[in-house]
C-alpha cells in the first residue's frame, strides 16, 4: 500500500512540474535559434524574439527607446512590418542603423 502511494505521488508531483517546463516563453527558442544561426533581421525576426535576447533588448530600447510600451501589440511582428506604423520614428535609415547593430551581435 505504501508502495502504491509513493509511486502515485511521485507520478503526480512529475504531472504537476510538466506544465510548468510548457508555460516557456516561445520566444526564447525562437531566440536561441537565431543566435546560432548568428543574426537577427529587421526584416525576418520578429522583434519579440530580438527582445527575448538582453543584448537585442539593449539595442531596441537604444534606438527606439519608446518600443517597450507596444511590445504586447508587435511582438510578433518585424521592425519593417512596424515601421509603416510608427508616423516616421523608424524610417529606412534608422531600421540600416539597428539591423548594424545586431549585426555587430557576437
Amino acid at each position: 500500500m505504501k508502495i502504491k502511494l509513493v509511486a502515485g505521488l511521485v507520478a503526480l508531483a512529475t504531472l504537476a512540474a510538466a506544465p510548468a517546463f510548457a508555460q516557456a516563453p516561445a520566444a526564447a527558442p525562437a531566440a536561441a535559434s537565431a543566435m546560432a544561426a548568428g543574426k537577427y533581421s529587421v526584416e525576418k525576426t520578429p522583434i519579440g524574439t530580438i527582445w527575448a535576447d538582453p543584448k537585442g533588448k539593449e539595442i531596441l530600447l537604444k534606438q527606439l527607446p519608446p518600443l517597450e510600451q507596444y511590445m504586447d501589440q508587435i511582438k510578433d511582428m518585424t521592425l519593417s512590418q512596424v515601421a509603416p506604423m510608427s508616423q516616421g520614428a523608424i524610417d529606412d535609415a534608422k531600421l540600416k542603423a539597428i539591423q548594424v547593430d545586431l549585426d555587430a551581435l557576437k
